[in-house]
């Protein structure tokens, strides 16, 4: 849990973290692999969230999972990108948020994710929050908490050392 402090200095920019669904590059599950490499690499990403055709978000899929497929017997098989379907090699089990405003699960999920796909309850993909987002906020943060703040700094000199 975030001392009040820091979560009251992130949430004002919260309006800034979501990327909206209508500007995020995705594909959809039926899209072949092809469509997917595209759009991976006109958009210069290295994964993007997969959508069904009402906009359900429905995991994500990476250059590596589609050149993984090229991949066959010591060659590279391009025709694979026109057979297989993005449904066939995304990831599935993708963790998401609800709410741009769940701050710290969020921030545990970037640590290993560039971003995380905001869903709403009903599955509808909203948007995703970017871990550049966030190092901004904590950029501001880290210049201003003392500004705004009484800030106390203590001794730990002659704490009791680390167990």
């Amino acid at each position: 849990m975030f001392i009040k402090p820091v979560e009251d200095m992130l949430m004002r920019n919260a309006d800034h973290y979501l990327i909206p669904a209508d500007i995020v590059a995705n594909v959809q599950t039926d899209n072949n692999l092809y469509h997917a490499f595209l759009v991976l690499t006109k958009v210069k990403y290295s994964k993007i969230p997969v959508l069904d055709n009402d906009g359900h978000f429905e995991g994500l899929v990476s250059l590596p999972l589609i050149t993984e497929q090229m991949l066959s017997d010591d060659q590279l098989n391009v025709d694979i990108l026109m057979q297989k379907r993005v449904c066939d090699v995304m990831e599935h089990d993708v963790r998401t948020v609800e709410q741009v405003s769940d701050i710290e699960a969020t921030l545990h999920l970037m640590i290993d994710n560039p971003f995380v796909p905001v869903v709403d309850h009903e599955g509808y993909f909203k948007g995703i929050v970017t871990r550049r987002e966030f190092m901004k906020s904590f950029n501001f943060l880290t210049h201003e908490i003392g500004k705004q703040y009484d800030m106390i700094e203590k001794d730990f000199s002659n704490s009791e050392k680390a167990k």
